[in-house]
């Protein structure tokens, strides 16, 4: 288990203790912290991929930029095994109902990305078919712009939500 280095905690001890600890196999944490650190480390996306953004998010998990280095490589078909839904393009109002069901079936803790102008506030598409925000139908977490947005940006996206369960306590 790498040793992550929070800035700013005092743990009363010299960086040489610290490290003479790190050398011994000691690690100490609270028990929030090692959930955080779990839970970011084990996030299984559930795709629905819906228009062109589905084309940038199956890129983002392939070889050139493989997200299995974050502990992502798991893309899941089904809900069940999912706790990260990433929303990928335009959501029909046909559509609608089927996506709040799969988020309903997903297990807790869940989180969103709603990646693409599209999802997060309609696009181009100001029409009655379209949905204006995937955030009328589920609580989104983390909004990736663009349109298309890039790997990149869709990478740093999952990095700040991974940031965002870290640091959020698990028991409350």
């Amino acid at each position: 288990m790498p040793v992550e280095r929070v800035e700013g905690v005092q743990l009363g001890k010299t960086p040489e203790e610290i490290e003479d600890e790190v050398r011994r196999g000691v690690l100490l944490t609270s028990l929030d912290k090692a959930v955080g650190w779990a839970r970011k480390q084990s996030m299984w996306p559930a795709t629905f991929g819906l228009a062109c953004c589905a084309i940038e998010m199956m890129s983002t998990g392939a070889g050139k930029y493989d997200l299995s280095r974050w502990g992502m490589e798991l893309f899941r078909a089904s809900p069940r095994q999912a706790d990260l839904m990433i929303v990928a393009g335009r959501v029909s109002q046909k559509m609608a109902p089927v996506l709040r069901r799969i988020y309903d079936q997903m297990p807790e803790p869940r989180w969103v990305i709603s990646m693409g102008v599209c999802a997060s506030a309609g696009g181009m598409f100001t029409n009655y078919a379209i949905v204006q925000g995937v955030d009328t139908i589920v609580p989104v977490d983390i909004y990736v712009p663009g349109c298309p947005p890039k790997p990149e940006m869709l990478m740093y996206g999952i990095l700040k939500l991974q940031e965002k369960v870290r640091t959020t306590e698990p028991f409350k």
